[in-house]
Formats: structure tokens, C-alpha cells, sequence
């Protein structure tokens, strides 16, 4: 690992398996829900990755794309399986790793968290609240996702892509196994953290045993679930230490949930890179290169957190938005991205608009920086809905046919 008195956010990492990172920055994982409704890439994607690895990015995270269509997160995530349009995947891994970048697949699982619309979300326990309702998964499913995630990265690794991050943060899948908050099995998956974490050691295990030795497995990690009776960094610590040895690339740090309830992390009121003081913490317990995702808004803290040597790289999402070539705009020392602030903040309007802004930047439109916040929720929402409907018409259409050849 490069030591701290030669490295600069603009230096290259050499990653445990070989790969090389033209840089220190990554645009981290969004939901940026334009895939087709059928689970498949569109033109307007191909070309939002593409103006990113133009800016100057190190890699890009795609998130989520599922391997399991039954769990999505939104009815705009990808879908990567042995129905897919394998074409459009190619052209999307070539398109978002020129010049010099890396393009990665997030994979998902929402569980607890899938879209109600168009799934029956499952995760570790049952949880019945009067607006949320999730059935517990049966142990023959819980063994089954580990080659789930696996296959999804073997297709990968096929098709083009540099990498995979296996998404166990936010109060996903791999994330609900983690905290109390999700999990109250009392099987060998549920309980202390020794066997809260079993999933996601057996799916990193997986993944990594299915992908050629060059092809990058990064994981995404909470530090905290930022909510009582969540994951606690005691715990996250714990884990990892248990990812040590497993062929983990990059350790990607960050933090907060969606559970039921829960603040959204996004709309709070913070100023500052998040997760730091844990990334220090995390250095004692493994020799995993680290990252962290979360407040980076001007290049001082950026270039600040990886010369003191806290971290190896930094994930930025939304300066991505604001400025897709923010790389090249920090290099040339041409300043920070302007964040949007508004009189009021309807819930969900901050991920919407960031969302819908990155339909603009997919479509060359760079007129509509100044939507109306309340519009962006409209505009969301509708998209939503539309999309819905292909995905039940697709994926319904396939279980039943799927079905009907087993009967």
C-alpha cells in the first residue's frame, strides 16, 4: 500500500489484485433508476457513465443491479442474469470505462426494503408495522444467495465490467443480516455478529471464487447503522477483521438505513466527510485498501483525508451530479460544486432531485439545474409508476413461464 508521504488524491492505486486506480476519486454507488423497466440498460445510462469516466473518475459504481428480479429497489435498477440483453450490458461496461476508468456493478439485494410495488419483500425476521410489512426469509433462501451474487458477477466479469461491490450497507439485504435492527433469527445467521455477518462472508467467499483473479471485489460496509439498536461500530469493526484474507479489493466505508422510521441520511443537516475517525479504527484490523462515501463536498477535505493516509480513496456521489467532470475540475484547481439549497424539503425531495438530475445529465440537458424541488417528486414519482407497470409485465411473465416448465 502507498504510504501517505507520496500519495495524493491524484496519485494511482494498485489494488490487491493488480488493477490499477488512475486516481483516488470514485463515484460511488447511486440509485440512478435508468434501466428500462425490464431490467436492462438504456442509451441514456450508457451515456451518463460515459460523461463520468470523461470527467476523470477512477471508476464508477453502478448501484444496484440485482441478479434476483423478486427483491429490486427501485423498478429502474438493472437486472443481470441469464435473460438479459447482454448486448447492452457490453456496450454499457465499454462505454463507462473509457478513458482510463473502471466500471463496477453494485450488487443488490433489497430484502426487507424491496419496492412494495412490485415485489413481497423478505429479509432476515418478519417485521409488521402498521406502513411496513416484510416476510422472513426460509434458510433454503438465505443458502441461495451467496451463488445468486455470484453468478450475477461471473456475468460481469463476461461482459466487460472491472469489478463488482458487494452492497452490504444502507439497510440492504447483506445489511439487514448485520443489525439487530432486521435480524432477530436465532439460527446459525442470527444473534451475535459472529453469525449476523455468516452471509456476507459466504457471499464474498462466492463472489470472489467466481471471478477471474484480476477482476476487482470491492464490499460496502456500515460503519453504524446511525440508529439505536442498529449496527454498532463495535460490531462493524468486528467484521472487518472477519473480511480480512477474502479477497476484498477495496473496502468501501459508509453508514445510516432505511429502516422503517429512520431519518433519511441524505436530507440531514451535516457538514464534513462522514466515517473518518472509523476508517482510523479500521486500519488497526485489516490490510485491505479503505474508502469512504459520504460528505465529501470540496477538494481540500478529499485530498485531506487520503494524504493523512485514513483512506485510500474517496467516494463521492452527488459532486458527481452537480459536476460530472469533477476529477478533471479539482486538478485543473478550478473550485468546488455548488450544492443546492431550498426554502423547503418535502420527504424523499433530495434523493429526487438529485435523481431526476441525473436524467438530465444522461440526456445532455443541461438546462434544468434549477428544477423546483417539489416538480423533481413529481417527475419521480411518475417515472416510478410507469416503470412499475413493464416490470411487473416482465417479470411476472417470466415466473409464470418458469413455472409452467417445472410443472
Amino acid at each position: 500500500m502507498t504510504s501517505a508521504s507520496n500519495t495524493s488524491l491524484f496519485s494511482p492505486l494498485t489494488l490487491p489484485n493488480g488493477r490499477v486506480l488512475k486516481n483516488r476519486i470514485i463515484k460511488s454507488a447511486m440509485s440512478d433508476s435508468l434501466g428500462d423497466g425490464r431490467g436492462n440498460p438504456t442509451a441514456a445510462q450508457m451515456r451518463l457513465y460515459e460523461r463520468w469516466a470523461a470527467g476523470g473518475t477512477a471508476a464508477s459504481i453502478i448501484g444496484e443491479v440485482q441478479g434476483d428480479p423478486r427483491y429490486p429497489e427501485k423498478p429502474g435498477n438493472l437486472v443481470l442474469d441469464s435473460q438479459s440483453d447482454t448486448a447492452a450490458f457490453s456496450d454499457l461496461a465499454q462505454r463507462g470505462s473509457a478513458n482510463g476508468a473502471q466500471l463496477w456493478l453494485q450488487l443488490g439485494h433489497a430484502g426487507a426494503l424491496a419496492h412494495r410495488p412490485i415485489s413481497l419483500p423478505k429479509g432476515p425476521s418478519a417485521i409488521d408495522f402498521p406502513d411496513f410489512h416484510s416476510e422472513a426469509m426460509s434458510l433454503v433462501e438465505i443458502k441461495a444467495i451467496p451463488e445468486c451474487f455470484a453468478r450475477t458477477a461471473r456475468y460481469a466479469a463476461e461482459l466487460g465490467f472491472g469489478g463488482v461491490q458487494v452492497h452490504a450497507a444502507h439497510g440492504f439485504l447483506l445489511s439487514q443480516f448485520l443489525s439487530p435492527l432486521f435480524n432477530h433469527r436465532t439460527d446459525e445467521y442470527g444473534g451475535q455478529i459472529h453469525a449476523r455477518m455468516r452471509l456476507l462472508i459466504e457471499t464474498v467467499e462466492a463472489v470472489r471464487e467466481a471471478v477471474p483473479s484480476d477482476f476487482t471485489v470491492a464490499v460496502k460496509l456500515n460503519a453504524t447503522d446511525q440508529l439505536a439498536g442498529g449496527l454498532t461500530e463495535e460490531d462493524a469493526l468486528r467484521v472487518v477483521a472477519a473480511l480480512e484474507g477474502k479477497g476484498v479489493d477495496l473496502l468501501d466505508i459508509s453508514g445510516g438505513t432505511y429502516f422503517p422510521g429512520a431519518p433519511s441520511s441524505s436530507e440531514r443537516a451535516t457538514s464534513g466527510p462522514y466515517f473518518l475517525e472509523f476508517a482510523r479504527a479500521a486500519r488497526a484490523v485489516t490490510a485491505m485498501p479503505l474508502m469512504v462515501t459520504g460528505g465529501f463536498k470540496h477538494r481540500k477535505e478529499a485530498e485531506a483525508a487520503v494524504v493523512s493516509g485514513d483512506v485510500d480513496a474517496v467516494g463521492i456521489a452527488r459532486g458527481f451530479i452537480l459536476d460530472p467532470a469533477l476529477p478533471k475540475t479539482w486538478q485543473a484547481g478550478n473550485g468546488d460544486p455548488t450544492f443546492p439549497r431550498f426554502s423547503t424539503l418535502p420527504p424523499g425531495g433530495m434523493t429526487a432531485w438529485f435523481t431526476m438530475r441525473m436524467a438530465d445529465l444522461a440526456h445532455d440537458r443541461e438546462g434544468l439545474a434549477d428544477r423546483d424541488i417539489v416538480q423533481a417528486v413529481a417527475e419521480y414519482e411518475k417515472r416510478d409508476e410507469q416503470r412499475a407497470a413493464t416490470w411487473k409485465k416482465r417479470f411476472a411473465c417470466r415466473e409464470a413461464h418458469t413455472g409452467a416448465s417445472q410443472a
